[in-house]
């Protein structure tokens, strides 16, 4: 297996781990805000120097690639950029939705196999950048933004298969799920570097790379700017 140096910075979550043969050998993780700017290089280095000083060599950068905040996918692709060209190492681009299915796939207990995994991040109003994923990471609906109706997830509904829905946009769907028996909602699930170990060295495994100078985040929809409101005299 591979070393990989981790970083996550799609939500308000800043991490980064380094990793190897499944294991963590080194992380640093921040939950108190957006401080990504300000965090991620200092972050990056304690892995960085933990590595140098165990000797130990890295053989790629993971990062979270999207869908999730503008600005933090730019500052985690920008910093994972910088250090696989380098460091002449390939870059891995790690799909943030992806990451949060096998997340609480990794971490629930006696999941029924033929479970539904329902990631949602929050998009603002009732949008939420989501797809849907079987055990095998296999795409149900493909990654898409989507704004969040009475019809939303009908025909996942309709089958009645047990469904966990999860992520910083999930609370905001409870009531579409208020007359689906099987639908679970779970708490509490953020997407952070730790988590990416099994979809990082399968990438790396399978030479699953992306370029280091022209890759780009994968945003779902164009980044609008808002017109900051004037006060009335």
């Amino acid at each position: 297996m591979a070393t990989i140096l981790e970083i996550e910075t799609s939500g308000s979550v800043c991490s980064a781990a380094l990793t190897s043969d499944g294991m963590v050998l080194a992380h640093r993780e921040d939950f108190e805000g957006r401080n990504h700017a300000t965090l991620l290089s200092g972050f990056v280095k304690y892995c960085l120097d933990y590595g140098r000083e165990h000797e130990i060599k890295l053989d790629a950068v993971a990062v979270s690639v999207g869908p999730g905040s503008y600005t933090g996918l730019r500052i985690g692709l920008s910093e994972a950029k910088g250090l696989a060209y380098a460091l002449e190492i390939p870059l891995i681009g790690i799909d943030t939705l992806q990451l949060l299915a096998t997340r609480v796939m990794f971490s629930a207990n006696e999941i029924d196999r033929d479970t539904v995994f329902v990631p949602m991040i929050d998009a603002r109003r009732m949008e939420v950048y989501t797809a849907a994923y079987d055990m095998g990471l296999t795409e149900l609906i493909k990654p898409c933004a989507m704004i969040l109706d009475e019809n939303s997830f009908s025909d996942i509904k309709k089958s009645g298969r047990p469904m966990l829905y999860f992520g910083s946009g999930a609370e905001k769907a409870k009531g579409l799920f208020a007359n689906a028996p099987r639908a679970q909602y779970v708490p509490d699930v953020e997407a952070v570097a730790v988590d990416m170990i099994a979809l990082a060295e399968m990438a790396y495994v399978r030479r699953q790379f992306i370029d280091v100078a022209y890759s780009t985040p994968s945003y779902l929809k164009e980044f609008q700017a808002t017109t900051p409101k004037h006060k009335v005299l």
